[in-house]
């Protein structure tokens, strides 16, 4: 059950990115990650994209202990958001294709929509303000019930909004629709740390304990770089859950990497999870642009071996205990 990996301290979550479209990638994200010990994965919120999440699984043949989580936004959340460039501004000088770290603007200059994931780095080196974030807000009702039919294990709801009554009434819906595990994903950019643990307080009022995951973020899809600095604000908006002593379980997300665990350790963080995304998808980039990777065993297991070293690392520190081989 997906409980025990956070009991156990053993989960370990690929963020494939909750605006990441791309079939093709998430399928070979999932493959490779599975194969090389991940148990939890955050995908977008659509049925083509679990369907592909669920392909890479069943290509693994892991599917026991292996679960998936669909990201669900709020306005304003960055997570949700898509690149626009307008034409009339934009002068082709490239320093959007340049700084995109997804592949998501072609050599023309045209977003490509399905692998935007809402950094917003182009938007801040855009020399003439040509390109806008956009909303990909869309009503729960419309989607969630499709794909809690097809087999999600856990909704992760992105809470990152100043407006309380937002949040209250997307939560309420969240737990009118599904009954399992619900994660609530918070970081320190727009609020203070006492009311961020009195809405996680107001949220969990109602639910039973440890059925409430807390997505610490620290800053959201920053990890490109294996730093300690990278994952500081990661690994300190978790201590300041952890001192709250909420009946939640704890996830360390948001420019995490290799030295997450390590800086969590030395902080006497106790997390149940960790969740990494951009830095996890950037150190296997070469094996998930080859067309033929599922029938390349050399490639799939160079790709697994590098994979596997950032999981086992990362579970090893977080349980304490030695793994041998892969986790099954």
């Amino acid at each position: 059950m997906l409980d025990d990996i956070f009991r156990e301290k053993r989960g370990f979550k690929l963020v494939c990115g909750a605006g990441n479209e791309d079939l093709d990638e998430i399928e070979k994200l999932v493959y490779i990650y599975s194969l090389a010990g991940c148990n939890f994965f955050d995908v977008c919120a659509k049925k083509e994209v679990v369907l592909a999440a669920k392909s890479g699984l069943k290509r693994a043949g892991i599917e026991k202990d292996r679960y998936l989580c669909v990201s669900v936004g709020i306005s304003g959340d960055p997570h949700i958001t898509k690149a626009k460039i307008d034409p009339n501004k934009c002068i082709k000088c490239a320093s959007c294709l340049n700084i995109c770290p997804h592949g998501a603007i072609d050599s023309e200059i045209n977003v490509i929509k399905q692998r935007c994931l809402g950094c917003c780095q182009c938007e801040k080196i855009c020399p003439k303000g040509a390109i806008t974030m956009e909303s990909q807000i869309r009503e729960y009702k419309d989607f969630l019930p499709e794909l809690i039919n097809l087999g999600i294990d856990a909704i992760e709801f992105h809470a990152i909004s100043t407006d309380e009554n937002d949040v209250d009434e997307k939560w309420a819906q969240l737990n009118e629709m599904f009954d399992g595990m619900l994660i609530i994903s918070l970081d320190r950019s727009e609020l203070g740390d006492k009311r961020l643990v009195e809405r996680v307080k107001r949220l969990i009022r109602d639910r039973k304990p440890y059925t409430t995951v807390i997505q610490a973020d620290g800053i959201a899809m920053s990890g490109n770089n294996d730093e300690y600095g990278t994952t500081l604000q990661a690994v300190a908006t978790a201590q300041m859950f952890q001192n709250a002593k909420l009946p939640c379980y704890i996830m360390i997300s948001g420019g995490t990497n290799t030295k997450t665990m390590e800086l969590a350790a030395l902080c006497s963080i106790d997390a149940n999870c960790l969740a990494v995304g951009s830095y996890a998808r950037k150190i296997i980039k070469e094996y998930l642009e080859k067309d033929n990777l599922f029938d390349d065993k050399n490639a799939t297991d160079n790709a697994v071996k590098i994979a596997k070293s950032l999981v086992n690392g990362a579970i090893e520190k977080m349980s304490g205990k030695k793994l041998i081989g892969t986790m099954v």
